[in-house]
């Protein structure tokens, strides 16, 4: 997703006395970060642990607490992306859970989110309001609400925001007038989204519109992140489209089919691609009508996807450092600078902030969220690499909330940077968190321990009328609720 230009481990002891400000219900930590000693070997169950907590702590802890607004990146000043708050909203259920809050303390903020953007502000004005036909821009104001600059309106990250909505909706399911209100809200903002509007090329959907530019000429077909957006476009009560939107989407499939590094699947070079509608979809057993054809499903298709970037990796393209068996990762991230510079010999093209992935844009930036958040395709290879990472370079791109964003072992040139910082001796790295590349590791890990994003979706009854408008059957979709 395009956006505009941007600028460890804690003891025992600090890990405690988080948690329990967490437990009080505080929105911010009044504790300086700890330094990371990576050099201690933690276990795979005591690291796996550690980082869902601590990406926990960028949702609980970064939010605006006046109205539950998460920023796009921290510790950097920012305005909020909607798909962060989408991703927070799916965080909290779990940070109760795991006993990181009580339930009380994440329902009010929860309710604080969900009031918001009930009563932001909408309509075509450019400015002052938030969204526009149920949708919302892709950046807001992190103490107004109100759309950021004259940035789109965004069908894909309104989709990843009702994502978190609609996970609101079914965690919270107790007695309570407030657990009652979450389930109201959640309702009526899923609802109220206009997706027949957005078809401006029907029955395909159109990336976004601005009030200056009216609809982006580019509409969501082929596979890639945006799995999700059609499926709640289609699971409507209100303004559902019709079934051959689903058609249209796998109509251009045809250019993504293929065999890369070994495996034969579905291509999307960055693997956010491959991770994001699957935070909220459960899509082992379940086939539409192309991967039923293909003999298996859209998760198979990730997990092939994330051995295919291993195998990338262990090629040694361009001669990367760090590059392997157990270092690999590419996917939409922060990188040192938009710059050419010669690299062992030959003429490279380094990025700023930018998709990555083999035979797309690979500059030597690697993503501990591109393993961290497959961990539930192929735990058997994305765990070691999410451990060794932390082994080889936490000291420079584990803390206070996990990993860092981004890091690049190769880039050690003394050249201006659009973002992040040198390291002597390593390299770049990232100096932010992202909060579309911390919420998948939060949800997918959790999905990978204990399924609980996946069960709770799974009883969602608009996901599940959409996967079977798209023509999904079999699998959990077969069983009663």
């Amino acid at each position: 997703m395009e956006r505009p230009g941007r600028r460890s481990l804690l003891s025992a002891m600090a890990v405690a006395l988080l948690l329990a400000s967490a437990l009080a219900g505080c929105a911010r930590n009044a504790l300086d970060p700890s330094p990371s000693p990576s050099a201690t070997r933690l276990s795979e169950q005591e690291l796996l642990e550690d980082l869902e907590a601590r990406t926990f702590r960028f949702f609980w802890e970064t939010a605006n607490p006046e109205n539950g607004l998460i920023p796009d990146r921290h510790p950097s000043p920012s305005f909020s992306s909607i798909a962060a708050v989408g991703f927070g909203l799916t965080a909290y259920g779990i940070g109760v859970e795991r006993g990181y809050v009580s339930r009380e303390a994440a329902r009010d903020r929860t309710l604080t989110t969900l009031r918001f953007l009930h009563s932001a502000p909408q309509g075509p004005e450019p400015s002052g309001v938030s969204g526009h036909r149920g949708f919302f821009y892709h950046f807001l104001e992190m103490k107004t609400g109100h759309r950021f600059e004259t940035n789109e309106l965004s069908t894909v990250d309104t989709a990843l925001l009702l994502g978190g909505v609609l996970f609101a909706q079914s965690y919270f399911d107790g007695d309570s007038p407030q657990e009652a209100e979450i389930r109201k809200l959640a309702d009526e903002l899923y609802r109220r989204v206009d997706w027949r509007w957005a078809q401006a090329r029907p029955p395909a959907i159109s990336h976004g519109w601005s009030p200056e530019a009216g609809f982006i000429a580019y509409d969501w077909k082929g596979y890639n992140e945006a799995m999700l957006l059609v499926l709640l476009a289609l699971g409507s009560p209100t303004f559902p489209v019709e079934p051959n939107a689903w058609q249209e989407w796998v109509s251009d499939y045809g250019k993504d089919w293929g065999s890369f590094f070994g495996q034969e699947h579905l291509s999307f070079p960055p693997l956010f691609g491959h991770q994001y509608s699957h935070v909220w979809v459960d899509f082992r057993g379940i086939q539409d009508d192309y991967m039923r054809a293909r003999g298996m499903d859209y998760f198979e298709n990730s997990r092939r996807a994330t051995y295919a970037q291993r195998t990338y990796a262990m090629s040694q393209p361009g001669s990367w450092k760090g590059y392997g068996q157990d270092v690999w990762g590419l996917t939409a991230c922060d990188g040192p600078a938009d710059v050419e510079l010669d690299y062992q010999g030959q003429r490279r093209r380094f990025r700023g902030y930018a998709a990555r992935g083999p035979g797309l844009h690979d500059d030597g930036t690697l993503a501990p969220t591109a393993a961290a958040a497959s961990i539930p395709f192929a735990p058997e290879i994305a765990i070691p690499a999410v451990m060794e990472m932390h082994r080889r370079y936490g000291e420079h791109i584990y803390s206070t909330y996990g990993f860092l964003d981004s890091f690049n072992p190769s880039f050690t040139y003394d050249v201006p940077l659009q973002e992040g910082r040198r390291v002597p001796g390593f390299g770049w790295v990232a100096d932010d968190y992202l909060g579309i590349d911390q919420g998948p590791i939060i949800a997918m890990l959790e999905n990978h321990r204990s399924e609980l994003v996946w069960r709770v979706m799974r009883k969602n009854p608009y996901l599940r009328a959409g996967l079977e408008r798209a023509g999904f059957q079999g699998g959990w979709l077969g069983e009663k609720q």
